[in-house]
């Protein structure tokens, strides 16, 4: 099927649409000033809108909270790419709210490319997450599916008005399952990053980031 760009340009501020083709896909991601974007086996979801200030403040907690484990191990090579977007040729597309490179042969952007990471070109994320402010169904749905498609070890869904962390780790049959402790950036407890985003209640995002770095640090 084709998509409509103006349908699309009249419609609601999210999109979710079968039977789409590769083509559909490239089309919107060139003609239209998209947010959100996502494509996986014919399955297309574009979200129009613009970032709000709890997705935005739940955002650059969890960049703070990188920042802050590579900070404690210093001789470990870190890379944030939140909001980048990522394809697999002709199959896939996201866009992750969280995007985080650990170790060597990090993307790098050369003058003249495209503006986005090409999985046929480069290795794919260590770890990507969702900050699911009016997305949590489909981060943990089809978002879940395409991100473990791609082979990406670690996912997080963050769920602001539940102020719930759900975190996965991919298993050698392919399939997501919760875990406990990060696995990218080791020895994290997932139980800590959610009492960390709780504290979004009551306070600052940068307030709860500096309570856990006291607890990291003892």
């Amino acid at each position: 099927m084709t998509l409509s760009l103006e349908k699309l340009s009249q419609s609601s501020t999210v999109l979710q649409q079968r039977n789409v083709t590769w083509q559909d896909y490239t089309q919107v991601r060139d003609r239209t000033n998209w947010n959100k974007i996502a494509f996986h086996q014919g399955w297309l979801w574009i979200d129009m809108g613009k970032e709000g200030p709890n997705h935005a403040a739940f955002s650059d907690l969890m960049t703070i909270i990188f920042g802050f484990w590579a900070f404690l191990h210093p001789d470990e090579v870190l890379q944030s790419y939140g909001r980048c977007l990522i394809e697999q040729p002709d199959t896939q597309a996201c866009a992750p709210d969280l995007v985080l490179y650990r170790g060597e042969n990090i993307p790098k952007w050369q003058s003249g490319e495209p503006r986005r990471i090409d999985l046929s070109r480069h290795r794919r994320p260590d770890l990507v997450g969702e900050i699911a402010d009016t997305t949590l169904s489909v981060d943990l749905d089809e978002q879940k599916q395409l991100y473990a498609s791609l082979g990406i070890a670690e996912y997080w869904v963050i769920d602001v008005k539940g102020m719930r962390l759900f975190a996965f780790g991919l298993t050698e049959s392919g399939i997501y399952e919760t875990i406990q402790v990060s696995q990218v950036l080791t020895d994290l407890p997932i139980i800590l990053i959610e009492q960390t985003i709780e504290r979004l209640g009551t306070e600052t995002n940068t307030a709860a980031a500096n309570w856990l770095m006291q607890q990291l640090r003892g």
